[in-house]
């Protein structure tokens, strides 16, 4: 396992020719020599005549070598074949024993390099298809889990919904039924009112009927006797009321279920997570591996360009949604971002279509740079804040920088690194993050402790990872290596410039432009001057904004039009 670590990181990093003093790319491997060569190396390896017969093959197919083993019968000889009877691994002093007359012999080293291969193959499945496709699978159970979460939430808000309504509706029929009973009452009471009224009524005449009889009861109205005779009338009839019964409902738990419902979990057969088959990652990783390839043909075939004797201009986009173009940036889509000096940011795609607008809070700076994953990262300065555009043009914020003003930002092709020029009151910074946006590392002052940045506007990345920022405040393109150690500054061919946009190409070329001259300046890697390859006789007038794609061709904004012109350069 630690060999197969050791063998993914020397993919990662660059191989440098095993000959004495030679620092070139050791691409190639001499299997007999277990040395890594140079092209030049290698062939004068082959020319050797003692070295003729060695099999030299790309670094990547080489033979590994057998690790050292020293025979314990032999403690002077190491071990370096296998007897194929006997099946044990042993020195050629051994081969010569007794024990092993007749027998025949493996190379021990051809045995190794195919198991080592094979344990190779099998470690790159694990990283490749085994623990990706799981990894997979766990986000996508976690998404499930979420997704869970999210159902059972909506699932007793609606429980809490019903049974709210099922409540009101309670409320509604119970305060019905209590009014209905107070209207009841009210009737029976003035029935029972009424009927006390007959009764007061009939004693009322019952007293006065008292009074006659005792008229004629009297001594002194004898005579009365004769008179007439009285009669009572009947009692007056009247009727009990009948008081109201109250019927309860009738009702259980299982009735209130029934009301309110109740969760259950479908009689669904769980459906089985797609694995993708390991035949399509093999394919996807060979399809990658020809692309890795031809990628590979494609960079062999850039460094044959040349400065061409003339520039030609190729075409011309026209950005809807800005009004001039100070910073532009390409994808490897076709996709053209521009950004105005009022902050505002478009997409366009060939045809010129506006795809995407936002307003960014930046003006006339390099703050936006495009990204390996075809990806857009921009910087918003009022908001000391980096956000990242996603190529599904989703906007998140991606890096926070404190209380220094992120000014121009720079994707790394590298290694995908984010350069970021800051400034904070007088003071002014180049600042590295990962791709993960994980602070790697400050550039402030040189070797001398002054002050190496004033007002860094536009930042690039060269080839050979210098770090290269166009100030504007001190006029001039200063140059970093990526250790962070300053290189030079170059301030023009001794007449005025102000620098703005910059960029570099496959060729470690620096092109910045001088607002002064209103051209574009050409330098080598080590900043001297080489052209001025646009000036107002190309048809410039005052160029602002540059880049350069995959395919060498260079990107102009400019200060008084909303159109990018392509110009052809290299040969």
């Amino acid at each position: 396992m630690a060999e197969s670590s050791d063998e993914h990181a020397a993919m990662q990093h660059y191989l440098v020719c095993g000959t004495e003093d030679c620092q070139q790319n050791g691409e190639f491997y001499c299997n007999a020599c277990h040395r890594q060569l140079c092209e030049q190396c290698r062939d004068e390896h082959m020319k050797s005549s003692d070295d003729q017969e060695h099999e030299i093959v790309l670094y990547r197919h080489r033979k590994h070598q057998l690790p050292v083993e020293k025979c314990k019968l032999h403690p002077t000889r190491n071990i370096d074949m296998l007897c194929r009877e006997c099946q044990i691994p042993l020195c050629s002093k051994c081969s010569t024993m007794k024990q092993h007359k007749g027998h025949e012999f493996d190379d021990l080293e051809e045995i190794y390099s195919v198991k080592y291969a094979l344990w190779q193959g099998e470690f790159s499945k694990i990283q490749k298809y085994f623990l990706p496709t799981t990894q997979g699978l766990k986000t996508e159970v976690e998404n499930d889990a979420i997704e869970i979460k999210k159902i059972m939430k909506s699932i007793r808000t609606s429980m809490k919904v019903e049974s709210e309504s099922l409540k009101n509706l309670v409320d509604q029929v119970t305060s019905e039924n209590i009014n209905h009973s107070h209207t009841m009452e009210k009737s029976l009471l003035k029935m029972l009112k009424s009927q006390e009224t007959i009764h007061d009524d009939y004693i009322a005449y019952l007293g006065k009927m008292m009074g006659e009889f005792q008229e004629y009861l009297s001594t002194t109205n004898q005579k009365l006797l004769f008179s007439k005779t009285l009669k009572i009338h009947p009692i007056p009839q009247t009727t009990k009321p009948v008081p109201p019964v109250f019927t309860a409902g009738r009702f259980n738990k299982n009735d209130v279920t029934k009301l309110l419902g109740k969760v259950n979990v479908p009689n669904t057969k769980p459906e089985k997570r797609k694995i993708q088959p390991m035949e399509a990652v093999t394919t996807h990783m060979k399809f990658t591996e020809k692309q890795s390839q031809q990628s590979k043909e494609k960079s062999d075939n850039k460094q044959t360009l040349s400065l061409s004797s003339s520039v030609t201009k190729v075409r011309k986009y026209n950005v809807p949604g800005v009004v001039n173009a100070y910073h532009v940036s390409m994808d490897k889509s076709g996709r053209l971002w521009a950004s105005d000096w009022s902050g505002n940011l478009a997409q366009t795609d060939l045809q010129g279509n506006l795809l995407l607008k936002i307003n960014a809070n930046n003006g006339s700076i390099g703050y936006h740079t495009v990204t390996r994953d075809g990806g857009l990262i921009y910087s918003d300065m009022h908001k000391k804040a980096i956000y990242r555009i996603t190529p599904d043009r989703k906007i998140t914020e991606f890096i926070k920088t404190g209380d220094w003003a992120p000014l121009s930002v720079h994707s790394s092709r590298i290694n995908g690194d984010i350069l970021v020029g800051m400034e904070r009151n007088k003071d002014a910074k180049v600042t590295r993050y990962s791709k993960t946006g994980k602070e790697i590392q400050n550039i402030q002052r040189n070797n001398q402790g002054q002050k190496l940045y004033s007002d860094p506007r536009y930042i690039a990345e060269n080839i050979n990872g210098d770090i290269c920022t166009s100030d504007y405040n001190k006029r001039a393109v200063v140059v970093a290596k990526k250790s962070g150690q300053h290189r030079f500054s170059y301030k023009g061919r001794g007449s005025e410039f102000l620098p703005w946009g910059i960029c570099t190409d496959v060729l470690g070329h620096i092109l910045v432009c001088d607002k002064d001259n209103k051209s574009v300046h050409l330098l080598d890697q080590d900043g001297r001057f080489l052209s001025i390859i646009l000036s107002p006789q190309q048809g410039i007038k005052d160029p602002r904004g540059l880049c350069v794609d995959d395919e060498n061709n260079l990107y102009v904004g400019q200060f008084d039009t909303n159109t990018v012109t392509v110009y052809k350069y290299l040969q």
